[in-house]
C-alpha cells in the first residue's frame, strides 16, 4: 500500500509540511495515517471508489495520498483556506493518470448546496474537520446514497456514542463501523442510508453554534 505513494506526493507533503500545513506529525506518519482511510473504505466497498472528496484537506491529507492510491478517482480537495488551496493547485498542477486531484476553495456549508457537488461522491474523507455532528452534517450532503463518510478518530476513543444513530439520521448517514489501521489509528465509517434533506448543510457556522447531536 505504502509502495503506490510516489516521490510526487512525498515531496509536496514534504513542502506542506514546511509551511506548517500539516501539524507536528512526521510525514511518513501522515503518509500512514492517510492509508489508513484508503484501508477503512476499501474495506467496506471492496474496491476503490470513483470519486472522493477530501473534507478540509489543509495541506493535502488525506487526499493527495488518496489520489495516489486510486489513480482512475476523481478526488476533490477541499478547504477554505486561499493560501492552503493555492499551494495546492500549485503542486497537483500537471500530475497525470487515468483520474484526476481537483482542489477547491470554500466553505463545506456552501459547497454542499452546490450542484457540482451535492450528492455527487462516493466517499468523503474527514481529517480534523470537527466535532462528530459538524463533520455528518457538512460532509453528509456531498454523498450520493450508498456512499461512505470516513472520519478520523481521536487516539483510544471507542465511544460510540460520538455517532448517536439517532443524530445521524437527520442528515441520511447511520453508523457502518469503526476500523483501525496499523494499530495506531482509528476511524469512524459511516455509510449514506437515505438522500439528505434540502435543510442541510444550514448556513456558514450554524452546524458549530447549534450541533444536531
Amino acid at each position: 500500500m505504502r509502495a503506490q505513494v510516489g516521490g510526487d506526493v512525498i515531496a509536496t507533503l514534504r513542502r506542506s509540511s514546511e509551511l506548517g500545513y500539516l501539524g507536528r506529525m512526521r510525514v511518513e506518519d501522515q503518509v500512514d495515517h492517510a492509508l489508513g482511510f484508503v484501508a477503512a473504505v476499501e474495506g467496506a466497498l471492496d474496491r476503490p471508489p470513483g470519486s472522493a472528496v477530501d473534507l478540509g484537506t489543509g495541506g493535502g491529507v488525506p487526499g493527495v495520498v488518496l489520489h495516489a492510491s486510486w489513480p482512475r478517482c476523481h478526488v476533490v480537495l477541499m478547504d477554505g483556506s486561499q493560501k492552503r488551496t493555492e499551494f495546492l493547485s500549485r503542486e497537483v498542477e500537471g500530475w497525470g493518470g487515468p483520474g484526476t486531484a481537483e482542489v477547491v476553495r470554500g466553505r463545506a456549508e456552501e459547497l454542499g448546496r452546490d450542484d457540482r457537488f451535492r450528492q455527487r461522491f462516493d466517499v468523503v474523507a474527514a481529517r480534523s474537520f470537527g466535532p462528530p455532528a459538524v463533520t455528518a452534517e457538512c460532509g453528509a450532503p456531498l454523498l450520493r446514497v450508498g456512499g461512505l463518510l470516513v472520519v478520523s478518530e481521536p487516539p483510544g476513543d471507542q465511544d460510540i456514542q460520538r455517532w448517536p444513530a439517532e443524530g445521524l439520521d437527520l442528515v441520511g448517514l447511520a453508523p457502518l463501523a469503526h476500523t483501525r489501521f496499523d494499530d495506531r489509528f482509528s476511524y469512524q465509517v459511516l455509510t449514506k442510508t437515505n438522500a439528505t434533506s434540502d435543510r442541510f448543510p444550514r448556513r456558514v457556522g450554524i452546524p458549530t453554534k447549534r450541533p444536531l447531536f
